[in-house]
């Protein structure tokens, strides 16, 4: 189902956060591979990280392996890292978040010109990697002194794709609110959930790929302000490929989260997408060649390459999302604020984009947007 707009809708301030502990992935590899003692174990690991096309990826954890007892990861002498249960890991989320989503939150007020902190009307936040309630939305309406009456909202566990449902929602109030302004907020601490102890393939998979990070925007129906930047919403839409239920999917285990991720995603997002995004293109009289930008979720090297190829994209379609994956890894529901916000940055107005991610089910999210 589309989602077109009828009122203009825009997507301001795009604004991305990322703690400051940075792993290079070679050192993450030798690090994570010292706490398995299968060999079949370690010979997965070296080959997913060393063709993983990333680079680096930031952490809230600090030094994995270290001697202190506080933290969440520590190594209480004898080499083999402490594996943390999931309230520990949930404590971990909920200290760091808070802080974090307050400072990302101010961060996006201060670059949207024109807006106040008692313009806004709705806080929506995502997360797949941690819950508490009163949650991010709470600590920002009471540290940026927004309004008591701000409406909040806080979408859970849908992964990847969280931040096209909190579009969505923003653009049903924006739509029908002229006057409603939406801090939208996705914040995901992926890598408090490493698994150890484990020979399943898709835990080692997933533990090489994930990262830590946030990204959040305003949405309203005010235009930008004069000299700024931003997005005009075109279209949304969401669809289910045939098939992939069973292809990824999380669940909360004992020793954190633990996602379901089957080396069969790409081949079914790329045998799926053409046929996914031409009613939408169709309704906005757009063709593939249109697309000036293509702001794809980087799930990983695979996914990208599969979709270029099923979409017969030129080589260098996906730059900006493999820069993204290289420099920061899959940073889950945050990822797509990355890509916008350097497609903001490198290409000029009127620039036709095609956002899309996507998550268990297999659900594919897409936002069809222009520059402004």
């Amino acid at each position: 189902m589309a989602y077109p707009s009828f009122v203009p809708i825009y997507l301001h301030a795009i604004q991305t956060w990322t703690p400051p502990t940075v792993y290079a992935q070679a050192d993450a590899s030798m690090r994570v591979q010292s706490q398995f003692e299968a060999k079949r174990s370690r010979r997965i690991l070296q080959y997913v990280y060393k063709h993983s096309a990333i680079d680096q990826r930031h952490t809230t954890v600090g030094k994995f392996g270290q001697a202190d007892p506080d933290a969440l990861f520590h190594d209480p002498g004898d080499g083999r890292w402490h594996n943390p249960g999931t309230g520990d890991r949930n404590k971990h989320f909920t200290r760091v978040s808070k802080a974090a989503s307050v400072e990302l939150a101010q961060r996006t007020l201060d670059a949207a010109p024109g807006f106040e902190a008692a313009d806004i009307t709705h806080v929506i936040t995502a997360s797949c990697t941690g819950f508490y309630n009163p949650g991010p939305d709470y600590h920002i309406t009471r540290a940026l002194g927004l309004p008591p009456s701000v409406e909040r909202f806080h979408l859970g566990f849908m992964g990847c794709y969280a931040a096209f449902p909190a579009l969505r929602m923003a653009h049903t109030f924006c739509q029908q609110n002229p006057e409603a302004v939406v801090l939208i907020q996705c914040l995901e601490l992926c890598t408090l959930h490493l698994q150890l102890d484990t020979d399943d393939e898709e835990a080692l998979i997933s533990g090489a790929l994930f990262a830590d990070g946030a990204g959040g925007a305003l949405v309203s129906a005010r235009p930008p302000a004069s000299g700024q930047r931003g997005y005009a919403l075109q279209s949304l839409a969401s669809t289910l490929t045939p098939t992939g239920e069973d292809s990824m999917a999380w669940e909360i285990g004992n020793h954190g989260y633990e996602i379901k991720l089957s080396s069969y995603v790409p081949h079914i997002i790329g045998d799926n997408i053409r046929e996914a995004l031409q009613p939408h293109l169709r309704d906005l009289d757009w063709t593939l060649p249109d697309i000036d930008f293509w702001a794809v979720h980087p799930g990983g090297k695979a996914i990208l390459d599969r979709i270029r190829d099923a979409l017969d994209l030129p080589s260098d379609a996906l730059h900006i999302a493999r820069n993204i994956l290289r420099r920061y890894g899959n940073m889950s529901s945050a990822t797509i604020f990355f890509l916008l916000q350097q497609g903001l940055s490198t290409h000029p107005p009127d620039t036709s984009t095609a956002a899309m991610a996507f998550g268990p089910g297999l659900t594919v999210e897409m936002a069809f947007l222009r520059t402004i």
